[in-house]
């Protein structure tokens, strides 16, 4: 097709005003197999016919607001590259806030069992796996898609991971219990603008929105979690920027000790934490 671009140069050009550079270059990194520096210094580079068109579909769902995640179909977080797709929230950064505090509360090589709770693309049960590997983890979800997702990710990346297809804790064993309990869960109030605007508007309705005032799956969590954690055990929740306040005061309604909320890089109160006495 003459419209499609012939090199490097012509595909940068083609984008200017669509989609930020930063994007266009990654998708050329990505179709080229080429490091960022090949396509700044290179850009009479040739493209083939298929790699053209292969940009110029990327081009035109991105200008159209797909977000980049699943147009390439991979999030890193806690530098790791994990896989993606519309059945599943895209990782965030502020989430890897949670493998942190995990990781200053457990003991070095503590063989303890974790839950995650609405686990997605698997991103914080893989990664705590990973990053304590003495550490028994389930992740649950009640999306067969997500936990397809999620099982290729943990076989990707060589995780042992249990996944439990289970609206929240109601396929668990009666009895079973863990040290410590994590969950990003919808926090999203319903009718919240936000939900109609950039990646958010592809991204599953049923990982986002909870409630009038988004707290509704995470009263249930609280409600529900002291009975499969352990004495002493850490329940960990990522929720809105406005909501800590009102999170910390259903922990401590709950009964939870030790109850504290942990700033993201952007100093928003992004993570609430409780443990039960």
């Amino acid at each position: 097709m003459a419209d499609l671009p012939a090199t490097v140069g012509a595909a940068l050009a083609a984008a200017r005003g669509r989609i930020p550079a930063s994007e266009a270059r990654l998708f050329l990194r990505e179709i080229l197999g080429v490091t960022a520096a090949r396509i700044a210094a290179y850009p009479e580079d040739a493209l083939t016919p298929e790699q053209a068109e292969r940009f110029a579909d990327l081009l035109a769902c991105r200008a159209a607001g797909e977000p980049v995640a699943y147009l390439l179909g991979v999030r890193e977080f806690y530098g790791r590259d994990f896989q993606v797709s519309p059945a599943v929230l895209i990782p965030r950064p502020e989430t890897e806030l949670i493998v942190d505090l995990v990781r200053e509360r457990v003991p070095a090589g503590a063989a303890l069992a974790i839950l995650d709770l609405g686990t997605g693309s698997g991103a914080l049960a893989v990664t705590l796996a990973l990053e304590l590997p003495s550490a028994t983890v389930t992740a649950v979800d009640f999306s067969s898609a997500a936990l397809a997702v999620a099982r290729a990710n943990a076989e990707a990346l060589g995780a042992r991971v249990r996944f439990v297809e289970s609206d929240w804790f109601a396929a668990l064993a009666v009895g079973e219990r863990f040290e410590v309990i994590v969950s990003n869960p919808p926090y999203v109030a319903d009718g919240d603008p936000h939900l109609a605007e950039g990646d958010v508007r592809f991204e599953p309705a049923s990982a986002l929105a909870s409630g009038p005032a988004g707290l509704d799956d995470i009263v249930r969590i609280v409600a529900a979690a002291p009975a499969f954690l352990t004495p002493g055990g850490w329940l960990l929740l990522e929720h809105g920027y406005d909501q800590a306040a009102a999170v910390r005061e259903l922990l401590l309604a709950g009964g939870f000790a030790e109850v504290a909320s942990a700033r993201d890089l952007a100093g928003i109160e992004r993570i609430t934490l409780g443990r039960r006495p």
